[in-house]
């Protein structure tokens, strides 16, 4: 289990990310509504402005400071870290 840091030390589970968008769009805005109604959103923002949101396989919405390209970078970077590994 790769864990990837979503800012200021939070960190999340790589593999059970779903998708990584931001939360600018009406859609997007409605999705975090709804979590926050069923208990289901994590705000790991500090009070900051979400720039990320991170929706898990377990249907958890995840608000994140961070740029969604910068999570998805950080992912990958740990993936390419994995291949290493393994060849080693």
């Amino acid at each position: 289990m790769k864990l990837i840091n979503i800012g200021f030390g939070n960190m999340v589970s790589a593999g059970r990310i779903v998708a990584i968008v931001s939360p600018e769009s009406a859609p997007i805005k409605r999705v975090i509504q709804k979590a926050k109604e069923k208990d289901m959103l994590i705000d790991a923002t500090y009070g900051r402005r979400s720039r990320a949101v991170l929706i898990s396989d377990s249907e958890h919405v995840i608000l994140s400071l961070l740029q969604p390209e910068t999570v998805a970078n950080r992912i990958s970077y740990e993936e390419d870290d994995d291949g290493e590994d393994e060849d080693e």
